[in-house]
């Protein structure tokens, strides 16, 4: 059941998913060569702690920490290690939840490490427009779930890239994963609820170099590319009001 926010409720998520962006724009300037992802991640908790706010991904289902940092073909959920060095070329995505006073907020940026290839940087590029234009759909009157799928993967093939179908995007504010699911890609066989003031969700497009298929790593949480080749992954959280699209996630 799509459960549908109170201007206050949605007041309480925007603070969270300030302080979120907040987040992303003192440590994002930080990652860099050299580091482990478990130096970006506790990054990421220290400012949480120096918030009062806390990451609810630690503990969700057994998942052991606060951010979820992706390198290269691990498309999302890689579980922070201090053995994981970020080298140049590389390409790395930090997923975090939020949460405070109640609250969670959600949201992925990518980032470059030192100067990687034309290709990479493309892909980044590419999946950073995909984002944009499924928030543009959503934004539009009438809209429905679908209409951010359909831009988000007609944008993706363009470029011959595989839009992740095992996985996507979601209601969010309450708890990590509300209803409804925000696929980035289009079937009859998915419901496709129109959009209503109070609705919360994330947006979030996971496009891959190239094939769409993954799997999962022996640890349960890391998914790859099948094939090996890298991903992307951006996300926002943004509300639907009466007044029109917020992106809450950003500054």
């Amino acid at each position: 059941m799509i459960e549908l926010k109170s201007d206050k409720d949605i007041d309480g998520i925007r603070k969270s998913c300030k302080l979120l962006a907040q987040l992303f724009e003192e440590v994002g300037p930080q990652i860099a060569e050299g580091m482990s992802t478990y130096d970006v991640d506790a990054l990421c908790y220290d400012f949480m702690k120096r918030h009062h706010a806390s990451g609810p991904c630690k503990g969700y289902m057994g998942y052991p920490n606060v951010t979820c940092v992706s390198v290269n073909d691990m498309v999302i959920h890689g579980i922070p290690d201090k053995h994981t060095i970020l080298k140049n070329g590389d390409i790395v995505s930090v997923d975090i939840c939020l949460e405070k006073d109640g609250y969670v907020s959600d949201s992925t940026h990518t980032y470059e490490i030192g100067k990687v290839s034309p290709e990479v940087h493309q892909l980044n590029e590419v999946t950073n427009r995909c984002l944009y234009l499924g928030i543009e759909a959503a934004s539009k009157p009438h809209a429905r779930i679908q209409d951010i799928g359909a831009a988000v993967s007609g944008y993706a093939r363009k470029f011959g890239y595989g839009v992740v179908r095992d996985y996507c995007g979601h209601g969010v504010g309450y708890s990590i994963h509300e209803e409804p699911e925000v696929p980035n890609y289009v079937s009859l066989a998915n419901p496709n609820p129109r959009l209503r003031p109070g609705m919360v969700i994330a947006i979030e497009p996971m496009i891959n170099m190239g094939t769409y298929r993954v799997k999962t790593e022996k640890d349960g949480w890391g998914v790859r590319t099948m094939d090996g080749k890298p991903a992307c992954h951006w996300e926002h959280t943004v509300a639907i009001t009466s007044d029109g699209l917020e992106i809450l996630t950003q500054l």
